[in-house]
């Protein structure tokens, strides 16, 4: 099965989702099979003037991940991930933990993007 990445606040499945795509503190990388996690650091896009959900993308794409799960995504960054194949689900809410985004994907309960829900820069 597929490897997903989900924005985090944290490295664990109990920490809450990030709902920033490109500046998100980082990436719990999350093996659908076993539920083996790993943590991507994203620490070095807060310092970023701009290109940080590019660069985000580049990471994901790195990790081998098919689908990413956050709460918003701006068009740069939905290009980037979309030209190299990574699904987007959005809309993932504040409050919710990594394990309960993993949890609702797994079950179907959720629905790919087809566009970006956030303006550049934002």
């Amino acid at each position: 099965m597929s490897k997903i990445a989900i924005t985090s606040e944290g490295p664990a499945l109990d920490d809450l989702v990030d709902t920033r795509f490109g500046r998100a503190a980082g990436f719990v990388v999350v093996d659908l099979e076993s539920m083996e996690t790993r943590y991507i650091d994203n620490g070095q896009t807060q310092v970023m003037g701009q290109g940080a959900g590019i660069r985000a993308a580049q990471l994901m794409a790195g990790a081998g991940v098919s689908f990413v799960l956050t709460g918003f995504v701006g068009p740069r960054a939905f290009q980037a991930l979309s030209a190299v194949k990574i699904g987007v689900v959005q809309n993932m809410e504040e409050g919710m933990t990594v394990r309960q985004a993993a949890e609702r994907f797994q079950s179907g309960a959720v629905k790919l993007a087809d566009g970006p829900n956030r303006r550049p820069g934002r």
